[in-house]
């Protein structure tokens, strides 16, 4: 493992593994550990799946791309989790319980009640969560056995209520999301800046944040940006750019979910679920990654979903590790501890943290005006009863949650998702 003092060893011996390796995004993974091998130098990097073809497939292709680009490092893959897992440092969580055939439910069964249909947001969310929470669970329970002082990074989704079930388990992990990156990226573009320049005062919680402010070396440019480019930002997050000058802020993309919900729910009616439109292109990506020539992340994977997870990845898990700098600033999923007065400690928040081989502290924020805070909290509300009904079962648990979730809140709503739920997930779930 590497040293926790901030000084690299210069011979590091790392090992990663990767839970959901058989993911067709996973050569994304693979290429942002290629190209950053100076900031997290990995020795191993093993791929466990229990989805043997595809593995095979992918891990093939892992080692072209290694190769390829000069990596020393050793690709293995396996559908053994524990062997996966023996002396790993550090595990990454990218797992998808019921694959996309449960997400296309969960993605079409709400918009029957008239409510969103989204994988991590609403009813679909709350499928997806009851689904994967136990999963992953078990999985963590394996690492605390077999490699006990690895850091878990989870890019599971729905990744708040997952992170605030490990960390409530007592696991050492933190959630990642790659919308903070996406922003800082977008945003570096358009201000013809350097992305290392950009600092985001982002603030909320999972799929549920805005950009508060956007610093570029401790200046915040955000009203000059909204000015300048509010008509792209706009159309980036498909929301009016009315909205946005009148926030003054910028919200993420799912806040269109809770802004405009009858809207969407429309719009989806009328056309492919996003589920769909996934496996029609991991068939392509499948077709593409079993040609022998083939030794970098096709185009296609753009239209995956995803993009720059890899270089988040990749510097969460160097400061995670030790090999960052003290105190090294990220934007991930932790515990609240505080920095929302307004929530539980133990709420898990989205917000920009200073990481190192200790965990994620978050660093303190301004006062959160109650136009947001007023729905973080009520969200907030809504995770910590569908974790209950994740740990525990049962379709009065179940109710509770779609009661107080937000894009939902009406008796025969949540009476009627409750038992559409449960129907489309019976096999998913133990108590059912």
């Amino acid at each position: 493992m590497l040293p926790t003092s901030g000084e690299r060893s210069p011979h590091p011996r790392i090992k990663i593994a990767v839970v959901g390796g058989g993911s067709t995004y996973t050569p994304e993974l693979i290429d942002g550990f290629a190209r950053l091998r100076d900031a997290l130098p990995v020795a191993e990097l093993v791929l466990i799946d229990p989805a043997a073809e595809r593995l095979e497939l992918i891990g093939a292709l892992a080692r072209r791309i290694f190769a390829r680009q000069g990596h020393p490092g050793r690709i293995t893959w396996t559908a053994d989790l524990d062997a996966g897992l023996d002396g790993a440092d550090a595990v990454l969580l990218q797992l998808r319980v019921g694959g996309q055939a449960a997400r296309n439910q969960d993605e079409t069964w709400p918009l029957e009640c008239g409510c969103v249909g989204q994988e991590t947001t609403g009813a679909g969310g709350l499928a997806k969560a009851l689904r994967t929470v136990p999963v992953v669970l078990d999985i963590a329970e394996r690492v605390r056995r077999r490699c006990p002082d690895a850091w878990i990074v989870d890019f599971t989704n729905p990744v708040g209520i997952v992170t605030r079930a490990l960390l409530s388990h007592g696991h050492k992990a933190v959630g990642l999301c790659n919308v903070a990156i996406g922003f800082q990226r977008k945003f570096a573009k358009l201000l013809g800046v350097a992305p290392e320049r950009v600092e985001l005062e982002h603030i909320g919680l999972n799929h549920l944040t805005w950009e508060r402010a956007v610093r570029v070396d401790g200046t915040d440019v955000l009203p000059t940006l909204l000015a300048r480019h509010g008509d792209a930002l706009a159309d980036d997050v498909r929301m009016p750019r009315a909205l946005l000058d009148h926030l003054g802020v910028v919200p993420s993309y799912y806040l269109r979910y809770y802004y405009q919900h009858d809207a969407v729910v429309k719009e989806l009616r009328t056309k492919p679920s996003r589920a769909a439109e996934v496996a029609a292109i991991e068939r392509q990506l499948l077709d593409l990654y079993a040609d022998p020539d083939l030794a970098e992340k096709p185009g296609l994977l753009s239209r995956r979903g995803g993009a720059y997870y890899s270089e988040a990845a990749v510097a969460l898990t160097s400061s995670l590790l030790g090999g960052g700098t003290a105190g090294d600033v990220q934007i991930v999923n932790t515990l609240n501890h505080g920095t929302l007065p307004f929530l539980p400690d133990d709420a898990v928040i989205e917000v920009p943290a200073a990481v190192d081989s200790r965990g994620a502290s978050p660093l303190p924020l301004r006062p959160l005006a109650p136009l947001f805070a007023g729905l973080v909290a009520n969200v907030t509300a809504y995770e910590h009863l569908a974790l209950e009904a994740a740990l525990k079962g049962g379709r009065d648990r179940v109710f509770s949650a779609l009661l107080a979730h937000p894009l939902i809140g009406q008796i025969d709503y949540a009476d009627r998702l409750a038992d559409e739920l449960i129907a489309h997930n019976r096999e998913h779930l133990t108590w059912a």
